[in-house]
């Protein structure tokens, strides 16, 4: 019995690692849901899709905390794994890393339409394109080099999941507007001129939210499969 409930550090990482994953797609579902009942002028009252819009924000928070910690869970579970030969020093730099984005996104959720949590997101946005270089830079040199990452499959993955902060960092650029034209719509109320403007921003949108949906996807086979 005592060699059931033993669990090794790496085992533990993979744990947290899948319950991550789990909480950041299956919620980033949940989001597209409600987005697509948002869409729906023909069968919900503004008040009703405004409803549905304060919850879309508020879940929204699951899969952007799960996100945050996957960085340094992650660089911690290869370090367990022995698939990166990474100091102590840089694996707590991760943490604080992560931690640091964590705080950004919760701060800026709090304090939302006010110039702290803009000032979040203007941090958080030069965070994902510093993270973006990482990890594409990261993924890039060992599939060339053979290292610091060892196994392809790893460094696969890695190379996806700065594509991943790219295609992220696309949705808040192609998103930006949503923010005057709901302005728009709840001072103007509901009609073609305030309505289709947004609908576009969002069918804009949703382009890269599939596209991160599939690099996700890939990442999940490639960290169960563990080819190459």
């Amino acid at each position: 019995m005592d060699g059931f409930f033993s669990f090794s550090l790496y085992q533990l990482l993979g744990y947290f690692h899948l319950l991550l994953f789990v909480l950041w797609l299956g919620a980033d579902v949940g989001l597209f849901m409600l987005g697509q009942h948002f869409r729906k002028r023909d069968k919900y009252d503004l008040s009703q899709r405004l409803i549905l819009l304060k919850l879309l924000i508020n879940l929204d928070m699951v899969p952007r905390t799960a996100w945050a910690l996957m960085v340094p869970s992650t660089i911690t579970l290869l370090a367990a794994g022995e698939y990166w030969q990474i100091s102590s020093i840089a694996l707590v730099f991760s943490w604080l890393i992560g931690g640091l984005w964590l705080w950004l996104i919760w701060d800026a959720h709090l304090h939302d339409q006010t110039p702290r949590a803009t000032r979040d997101r203007k941090i958080e946005f030069i965070l994902k394109i510093l993270m973006t270089v990482f990890y594409i830079g990261l993924g890039s040199s060992s599939l060339v080099n053979g290292e610091p990452l060892f196994f392809t499959w790893v460094a696969l993955k890695a190379l996806i999941f700065g594509l991943i902060f790219a295609a992220a960092i696309m949705i808040d650029i192609v998103f930006k507007p949503v923010g005057p034209q709901l302005a728009n719509l709840l001072s103007e109320g509901s009609s073609d001129e305030t309505e289709l403007p947004l609908l576009r921003t969002m069918n804009r949108t949703r382009i890269w939210v599939w596209i991160v949906y599939a690099l996700l996807l890939i990442t999940a086979l490639l960290g169960n499969a563990k080819p190459l």
